[in-house]
């Protein structure tokens, strides 16, 4: 779609906040209004639409994106949302280690660990480590507890959180960001470190590298989008 307007406006209503074109609401992809719960937010995503050049590119718009997503997809059906996220619980990237290479093994206990242990003081869980490839059987209160919490979360922070946890793979690693226990550039090369560690034995490989900073721009996105939501 080619720019048609000229000014950008926020406007706050009952509802939320709206993002305004010469006067006029946005509207999500589904044809909703674009509203959006806080102020901070509302006018991040005002400044993507002053952005726009001649032509929308939805990948210079995170903060639009994935306001559409919290109101088209998570405020529509959050029960649905949500379970497409808490199965990561079962496959917690954090819970893994390596069982052919003690050098990478210790390197994932030591970055890993600190983040299991807060998960679980932090929710009243517990987590079973195994190493390899087989799939670990992760206790019943555990997934069932952290699927609680993440079923409770409203419509735009199970938003911001969805592509933090599939972009990482980690539940652990998104709930840090969305707990605001983490800073999300520092826990990057954490949740790389297989990649990184592969790369320094074997060499820079420029196509794999390009894809983690696509990977690492959506990451740093979705956290921002959930620190511009506000508690």
């Amino acid at each position: 779609m080619k720019r048609f307007w000229t000014g950008v406006d926020v406007a706050e209503h009952a509802e939320g906040y709206a993002i305004l074109l010469d006067g006029r609401g946005v509207r999500t992809p589904a044809r909703a209004p674009l509203l959006v719960p806080g102020a901070a937010l509302a006018q991040a995503i005002a400044g993507e639409w002053r952005a726009v050049d001649a032509a929308i590119d939805p990948r210079a718009m995170p903060m639009t994106g994935l306001a559409n997503a919290a109101i088209d997809h998570a405020a529509s059906d959050p029960a649905a949302f949500a379970a497409m996220l808490t199965p990561y619980a079962q496959g917690e990237l954090f819970a893994y280690r390596d069982d052919r290479d003690a050098a990478l093994a210790a390197q994932q206990a030591a970055a890993w660990n600190p983040w299991l242990s807060w998960a679980e003081a932090r929710f009243g869980v517990e987590f079973a480590i195994g190493a390899g490839i087989m799939p670990i059987a992760q206790p019943p209160a555990t997934l069932a507890a952290l699927r609680a919490h993440v079923t409770r979360l409203p419509p735009f922070r199970l938003a911001g959180l969805a592509p933090l946890v599939t972009i990482g793979g980690s539940l652990v690693a998104a709930l840090a960001i969305e707990q605001q226990e983490a800073d999300a550039a520092a826990l990057w090369p954490v949740l790389c470190l297989d990649e990184l560690y592969q790369e320094s034995r074997w060499g820079h490989d420029a196509q794999a590298a390009a894809a983690r900073d696509v990977r690492q721009a959506d990451w740093l996105n979705a956290a921002r989008f959930l620190a511009l939501c506000g508690p």
